[in-house]
């Protein structure tokens, strides 16, 4: 399979006119969105995300959802041509970041929000013990290219049509890799229904809603505590995952309902309970099997068998031609390691697994949140035009 790189337009003609039911793969996992200049630490029961909105000082958007998410994503990881000048390729990066979604433009007007993460190797070089320093490991069922593993910067922007998503894109990669020297690695849009509440995935599941709600639980599993530099920001992990969606629908439904551990007409889970409620993971048939199988996707990605924090998750399906359609998963935690536990415990068995492949993946710092007066990546990079905050975060 030839990688999905920056040689290939970011927002496809299929992209651009897809209605297809696609959001997350897992059962555990809801698209969501931010909406204007700052995310919120609300309790996801927020309106339309349609205009931009008034800055607030500690999150970037994009990453706490309001009650209906932007309906595209393209994100885009590049490569930094100096690391060195990291810091004044971010302070210029948020100064049109904050233009573009003004609430006077009309992209603002399209729900847009832009969030940026920095990779492992400029997290790195500042400091070994800032959260985001470490590299993901590798996993099972990974096909892995130089362009598609890794990268510098992750810009990821959403909005409420393909066209403002994709111009914005167009934009910052023109400046990105005009003024600031970056390389872009690959690009990726991703799609998913209108409409608030649950959908329907490319399997044609129902979403689940094991993830961190409301500002205590984002608090203790999404942001990254003070006092430190890092303070405000999270970790992102961002994943695109072919799905040989053929495959997994030959099954006979009982037998895709055992893989996902829900019931496909209503999102119910197999041990019982109301649609999209929480997996009662100790149900068992009268002679002792797990009604959720041990296998199940629901089962085995549920935090509370990890043993890990919640993963505020982000999914939008793909479509970028025959044979490669899926999803583009992006993950929000406190810690690195509450994706890692999640994903070496689905290495170790899980049934849905066997139809899923990923073919790019990176993790990275998203920074804390910035103003006019407190520039993109102020808190670590100091000379480019802030004051480098006191302490570290742990992540």
């Amino acid at each position: 399979m030839n990688a999905f790189s920056d040689h290939r337009p970011a927002v496809t003609r299929r992209a651009l006119l897809a209605s297809v039911p696609a959001a997350a793969l897992s059962t555990g996992c809801r698209p969501d969105a931010g909406s204007g200049v700052r995310g919120r630490a609300g309790d996801g029961a927020h309106g339309p995300a349609t205009t931009a909105e008034a800055a607030e000082a500690a999150h970037q958007a994009g990453i706490d959802r309001p009650e209906q998410p932007q309906t595209h994503v393209v994100v885009s990881v590049y490569d930094l041509a100096a690391r060195a000048g990291a810091g004044r390729t971010l302070k210029t990066l948020g100064e049109a970041v904050l233009k573009a979604t003004g609430a006077g433009s009309a992209e603002g007007r399209a729900g847009l929000t832009v969030t940026v993460g920095l990779g492992p190797g400029p997290i790195a070089a500042l400091d070994r013990r800032l959260p985001g320093a470490l590299e993901l490991p590798a996993f099972a069922r990974e096909e892995r290219t130089a362009r598609t593993w890794g990268g510098d910067l992750l810009v990821q922007v959403c909005a409420n049509g393909a066209a403002a998503a994709a111009g914005a894109d167009a934009d910052l990669a023109g400046l990105l890799e005009g003024a600031g020297g970056a390389v872009r690695r690959w690009s990726q849009a991703g799609f998913r229904p209108p409409g608030a509440g649950p959908v329907r995935n490319l399997l044609g599941f129902q979403d689940g809603i094991e993830i961190p709600r409301g500002r205590a639980e984002l608090e203790r599993d999404v942001w990254l505590p003070g006092p430190g530099p890092a303070a405000g920001g999270t970790i992102a992990v961002v994943r695109r995952l072919r799905i040989d969606v053929p495959a997994f629908l030959a099954q006979p439904v009982a037998g895709q309902e055992e893989a996902i551990g829900r019931r496909k007409a209503d999102g119910a889970p197999l041990g019982g309970g109301q649609p999209l409620g929480r997996l009662d993971l100790s149900a068992k048939t009268p002679q002792g099997r797990y009604l959720v199988p041990a296998m199940a996707h629901a089962r085995r990605a549920n935090p509370h068998a990890t043993g890990s924090g919640k993963m505020l998750r982000r999914g939008y399906g793909y479509d970028n031609g025959p044979g490669d359609r899926g999803l583009l998963f992006i993950g929000f935690q406190r810690e690195l390691r509450t994706f890692t536990a999640t994903q070496r415990r689905l290495d170790e068995g899980d049934d849905l697994m066997a139809f899923v492949t990923a073919t790019a993946s990176a993790g990275f710092l998203v920074l804390p949140g910035f103003d006019a007066d407190r520039p993109l990546g102020a808190t670590l990079f100091p000379a480019a035009g802030g004051v480098r905050g006191g302490g570290r975060s742990s992540g």
